[in-house]
């Protein structure tokens, strides 16, 4: 039996205001509990909203988030450290920042920086698309209507 439409509209909407929590707080420690609690949810229940919307847990949407802003902060027309984008994203490490991003973009993120700041018909692929064979790969979020 299929999910009723209430329970659908209530998923989206725990969906959408943690998603806001992310995207507005993504460079502070931001932990399942506590965003569970703001939403007035489980830690559970929130747990399964975002594996079903999303195919991937709390921890690897947030790394989707850090590391998209991240590459928009190399890529800007700001000449910004390796270590300041990392802190801007919520890295205390440069070095732990620079392991996640290689291993979402597949590539270091000095020369991610290097490459987008060039036209964009110069840039290889690897340099504006998310690595296929990464364990966090991109997890393409979508934010839910309604």
């Amino acid at each position: 039996m299929p999910p009723r439409d209430t329970t659908l509209q209530s998923r989206g909407e725990i969906l959408r205001d943690a998603m806001e929590i992310i995207e507005a707080e993504y460079a502070t420690p931001l932990e399942l509990d506590d965003v569970a609690a703001r939403i007035a949810t489980s830690r559970r229940h929130l747990q399964r909203v975002f594996k079903e919307a999303y195919g991937a847990p709390f921890r690897t949407v947030l790394c989707e988030v850090r590391m998209r802003r991240a590459a928009e902060l190399l890529a800007g027309p700001q000449p910004l450290t390796v270590r300041a984008v990392a802190r801007r994203v919520g890295y205390r490490q440069a070095a732990q920042f620079a392991k996640a991003f290689q291993r979402h973009y597949g590539v270091v993120p000095s020369l991610y920086r290097q490459h987008a700041r060039r036209p964009l018909e110069r840039m290889p692929s690897y340099a504006t698309t998310p690595a296929t064979s990464t364990r966090a790969g991109s997890i393409g979020l979508r934010y839910p209507t309604g």
